[in-house]
């Protein structure tokens, strides 16, 4: 009888303890209890799950690849994480992309409704605005749209450097120059995340290509790495700190970026003081357990192997615990401002009207007029019949394609905002090239997002209009306006052949035109819309004018029209070059690499995986800094651009003579046009390269004017600071500015300069030390300058 009522004590005692255990888990809540106590009371598998994003619904790709199934809590995110309900832990969506929101329009159960987003003008385009004002006034209206379709994460902007015009992704990317990238990015990540919505700027770091972007092996040196691939995140993370930071699928020195401590602990970090938490591109990396030791805190999409692998490494002492809960700490922080922890209740219905307005103003301010011959422009709508040439003069290429696409509602054609501005536009040929793209359309239906990843549906070719209905055009229209468009996007990088040159047909339909119009007396008018650089010193004497539009989002026929037509004076100027030709570009003899086939793997949905390597030999000799370095004249320069008037520059004063601690540059700007209009303002650096071999100048500052009235003049100033001055000296591993005499240049472009003047560093300063990381595992023979000892 005593040993019962004994087991019914024990028992009763037991029921008891974990009772009193329980409710005081269940007390436990994120937001109410401290990280530490919410760390402390999950379980392992919970950890390693949290860490593990909840895989990957897209439809079509195919079952049995392992990729997972993600809650549908916003239809088409590219993502959720992990929620544990009882702690008080919501799961949180990340979305696409950099150039608007990326989800699915239609979705099940709300018949007859669409879930639409506005396409934004690209990351190329708005950098070539110059102004930081407007990219943060779209990202504060690209937020409101993330927020109120109950996203937390935008997976954008994307920030990586133009090496080379034939990227796949250039048209997400800002430019070539690091400077104007982290500037973009910071006013971007200002804007969107002022709505209380996360970021993550992308990706994290040389990930300048597309081919072989999963294997590739990018070999760099410490200093061009330092100076021009990592310094756009520095600044972006330095002036805005995103909630996160993607790293990228590449390897970089023969280590994945996912999985090297260097990169994501060492200098984002402890160097860079970033405070938020870094996810992997989608699959990116192989081995889970090192991406965790290395400070890459989620691993997305997510897949149950993951997790396992995490699980079992921490019960067999590969992974401490303590590891996996610093990763889990980073996480919190940023769930804890995020809108679904806050229960915010998204209206999915965002005023997508005013945002359109937002993306007219923003893509037609940063256009660029690179030829004006003659004052072609602009053209009065009252006496103009415009015959508009070309396929894309009615299907505008708003954006790029792959995750920078965007489901809009519409978008503007070239023609349509013609007409919508008062033009005349020909109908017959319009009904030609209709006609055309209806056919081509039919024979090429839609696919899924995956199928078109896997194999993407060609763009239509130019249609060849015959010479005798040309010329017929030529003696009935007042103007002729040709559209040149290019497409391109993830996965894949361009071509030279009939992609960044022109085909044969549009050649021989330009020369065609060109000559029938100019029979007459008349005028052509050339429209790029593209995504990335393309040859234009084949063609651009057969046209009077040439505006470079990009990809301009849902609005860009009205944005065209409205630079057309003279209602927007164009102000923007090139952010990346433009070469006279291809084998001009300093990466040209290296871009994409070199491949080793025989040691193809199949990865992730049974891809391809064929290892390969780049060597970025040009160091820091990229974009500008080439051209201007080494003599070499491009078609047109980095910071290149027109308007419809002319500026004069005049007054620059330095603070000082001597530099100590800083140094104020200060320039007056005139309008002495007749009509209003905006100036770009850049100033270039040339120092001292008697230890270090240098570019001959790199852009420190730019500014750009208010809307000027005739006559009216703005002064714009420039802060230099130590770090401005300074290079990357590898032996010392230290930012390092020479003593000696240093020029400051501001122009209108970095050839165009208008006025120089000097100041002296006394003495050599070690602006800062920093950690010897990333080194490479060969030797690299780098260019160097004609001027180097």
């Amino acid at each position: 009888m005593k040993t019962i009522c004994l087991h019914a004590i024990l028992l009763c005692l037991g029921t008891f303890m974990y009772d009193a255990t329980f409710a005081q888990d269940t007390l436990i809540r994120l937001g109410k209890s401290s990280i530490d106590k919410v760390l402390h009371a999950m379980t392992l598998e919970e950890k390693a799950k949290l860490v593990v994003g909840n895989g990957f619904n897209m439809p079509g790709v195919p079952n049995g690849t392992g990729v997972g199934m993600t809650e549908d809590k916003v239809p088409g995110a590219a993502g959720t994480t992990f929620a544990i309900s009882r702690l008080g832990i919501p799961s949180i969506v990340v979305s696409d992309g950099p150039a608007g929101v990326r989800i699915d329009p239609v979705r099940k159960g709300t018949s007859g409704k669409t879930y639409y987003a506005t396409a934004w003008p690209v990351g190329t385009l708005l950098a070539s605005s110059w102004d930081t004002t407007l990219v943060k006034r779209v990202g504060t209206a690209f937020g409101h749209e993330v927020k109120e379709y109950g996203i937390d994460i935008l997976l954008g902007p994307a920030l990586n450097i133009h090496r080379n015009p034939l990227g796949g992704r250039n048209f997400e990317y800002y430019s070539e120059d690091p400077l104007v990238s982290g500037m973009m990015a910071a006013a971007m990540v200002n804007g969107i995340e002022s709505n209380g919505v996360g970021t993550s700027i992308k990706h994290f770091a040389g990930n300048e290509q597309e081919t072989d972007r999963n294997s590739v092996n990018t070999i760099v040196s410490e200093r061009a790495l330092r100076e021009i691939y990592l310094k756009g995140f520095e600044i972006a993370v330095k002036k805005s700190q995103p909630w996160t930071v993607m790293s990228s699928y590449n390897y970089i020195n023969d280590k994945y970026t996912s999985e090297n401590p260097e990169l994501l602990k060492t200098i984002l970090r402890d160097e860079w003081n970033f405070k938020g938490f870094v996810m992997t591109d989608w699959f990116g990396g192989k081995d889970a357990v090192a991406q965790m030791n290395a400070g890459n805190d989620l691993l997305m999409p997510g897949t149950s192997a993951q997790s396992k692998a995490i699980t079992d490494a921490v019960k067999e002492g590969r992974l401490s615990e303590s590891v996996l809960d610093e990763n889990i700490k980073k996480i919190l922080n940023i769930i804890l401002q995020s809108p679904a922890f806050k229960g915010y209740k998204f209206s999915d219905a965002p005023n997508l009207a005013a945002d359109a307005k937002i993306a007219r103003v923003a893509a037609a301010e940063s256009m660029v007029l690179l030829k004006d011959q003659d004052h072609s422009l602009p053209f009065a709508k009252s006496t103009y019949n415009v015959a508009v040439f070309g396929i894309n003069g009615y299907d505008l290429i708003a954006g790029g394609t792959g995750s920078g696409d965007v489901n809009k509602v519409y978008k503007i054609s070239l023609v349509q905002g013609l007409s919508g501005a008062g033009y005349k536009v020909d109908q017959e040929i319009e009904n030609i090239y209709k006609s055309y793209l209806a056919d081509y359309a039919v024979k090429h239906p839609k696919k899924s997002f995956f199928q078109e990843f896997m194999n993407p549906t060609p763009p239509a070719s130019e249609y060849e209009l015959d010479r005798d209905l040309i010329s017929k055009k030529a003696a009935s229209s007042d103007l002729a306006i040709i559209s040149i468009g290019r497409n391109a996007g993830e996965g894949r990088d361009r071509k030279t052949e009939a992609d960044y040159y022109l085909t044969d047909t549009e050649k021989v339909s330009i020369k065609n035109i060109a000559h029938a119009f100019h029979e007459q007396h008349k005028k052509i008018i050339v429209v790029l819309n593209i995504g990335g650089v393309i040859d234009v010193a084949q063609w651009a004497d057969d046209a009077d004018a040439i505006l470079l539009a990009w990809q301009p989002g849902l609005e860009g026929g009205n944005a065209i029209a409205d630079v057309l037509s003279g209602k927007v004076n164009p102000s923007g100027k090139l952010a990346t070059i433009f070469p006279a030709k291809y084998d001009d570009v300093p990466s040209s003899k290296t871009f994409p690499g070199k491949e080793f086939p025989e040691k193809a793997t199949t990865g992730m949905m049974g891809m391809k995986l064929v290892p390969a390597e780049v060597t970025y030999d040009e160091g820091v000799y990229v974009g500008y800094r080439y051209y201007i370095s080494f003599g070499v004249k491009p078609y047109y320069e980095f910071g290149y651009g027109l308007t419809y008037i002319n500026f004069s520059y005049g007054n620059l004063k330095l603070s000082s003579t001597s530099f100590n601690g800083k140094i104020t540059a200060t320039v007056t700007v005139t309008n002495s046009g007749k009509v209003a209009g905006k100036e770009v303002v850049q100033l270039y650096l040339s120092a001292p390269a008697n230890k270090l071999d240098k570019p001959n100048a790199e852009l420190k500052g730019f500014g750009k004017t208010a809307l000027l009235a005739p006559g009216k003049s703005q002064t714009i100033t420039f802060v230099l600071n130590a770090e401005d001055l300074a290079s990357f000296d590898t032996h010392a591993s230290a930012w390092i500015a020479e003593a000696g005499k240093y020029t400051v240049s501001v122009g209108a472009s970095s050839i165009n300069i208008k006025q120089s003047t000097s100041f002296n560093l006394s003495n050599e300063l070690t602006v800062e030390k920093v950690n010897k990381v990333m080194t490479p595992k060969v030797e690299i023979k780098e260019r160097k300058s004609k001027k180097a000892f």
